[in-house]
């Protein structure tokens, strides 16, 4: 607005275009004196200034998904002195939101015939250490190429469990998890299956929420799809950002990647200290 002042005053003058647009003309002349001053501008509007492109930053840096809460509590673990209300102030400023969820799809299936394992989780999805439980779900994605189903799942091979170490691999109902292959296979790595009720998503809440924050942060808001290569590379890449930069409340605001590193921390201290 102060651009397209500058660009036509000579012509209509500043107080006639003031009167057209929503600024007036002190508003306009202050601007003026700051350019040629900045000495002039007040500190909170430096300090403003100085923070909108770092506020940008990390929020390109979450995908574009992060809100005010976790980007100021991003910026306090680098190390800028800002208060939170001006995190929300300065992102409304800059037109910046983030993710909300959408609306849940069913995607699971049950075959009542099929026997089924136990529920060994209640619903209790704290564990006490990495590698204790482990939830499952599968989610569909329209691309142009048909359709890719994603088995979000912890792979064996990047976890190595040790086999017989009680580990509780929980899914929900769906006929995929209670086929005889892949219990099969369950057992072959030493996992003990756990399975919720039928038509509740709270037996599986955490595993259904994870889904959800990937579509809702990645498929429906970087969609259409062209293919399944696109796919998957956007899945990889947003689930190596999850894993080791996200910042998850239930884990004190730290990274997954970080609170693993720490508990083993923890640990091998505590054996020094023994």
């Amino acid at each position: 607005m102060i651009a397209f002042i500058d660009d036509h005053r000579d012509v209509y003058g500043v107080e006639p275009i003031c009167r057209v647009l929503p600024i007036a003309p002190s508003t306009y002349h202050e601007a003026n004196v700051r350019r040629r001053r900045p000495e002039s501008t007040p500190p909170r509007i430096r300090r403003d200034e100085a923070l909108k492109p770092e506020i940008l930053r990390v929020f390109n840096e979450s995908f574009a998904v992060y809100g005010a809460n976790t980007i100021w509590r991003q910026m306090q673990r680098e190390g800028f002195d800002v208060a939170r209300c001006t995190v929300r102030r300065l992102m409304k400023a800059l037109g910046l939101q983030g993710i909300i969820r959408g609306k849940p799809h069913r995607t699971t299936y049950s075959d009542k015939s099929a026997p089924c394992p136990l529920d060994r989780v209640n619903r209790n999805f704290k564990a006490e250490a990495p590698n204790v439980l482990w939830v499952s779900d599968f989610t569909y994605v329209s691309t142009r190429a048909g359709f890719v189903l994603d088995a979000l799942e912890q792979a064996l091979h990047d976890r190595r469990p040790c086999s017989g170490s009680g580990l509780v691999h929980h899914s929900d109902r769906g006929s995929l998890y209670v086929s005889v292959r892949y219990t099969e296979r369950l057992t072959e790595a030493g996992l003990e299956p756990s399975v919720g009720s039928v038509g509740d998503s709270y037996d599986n809440a955490l595993a259904e929420t994870i889904n959800g924050l990937y579509k809702a942060e990645v498929i429906w808001r970087k969609g259409p799809w062209q293919s399944m290569d696109a796919v998957e590379y956007a899945t990889l890449e947003w689930v190596d950002w999850f894993n080791r930069r996200r910042l998850l409340e239930p884990m004190r605001n730290i990274p997954p990647a970080e609170a693993e590193a720490n508990y083993f921390a923890a640990l091998k201290g505590t054996a020094i200290a023994a």
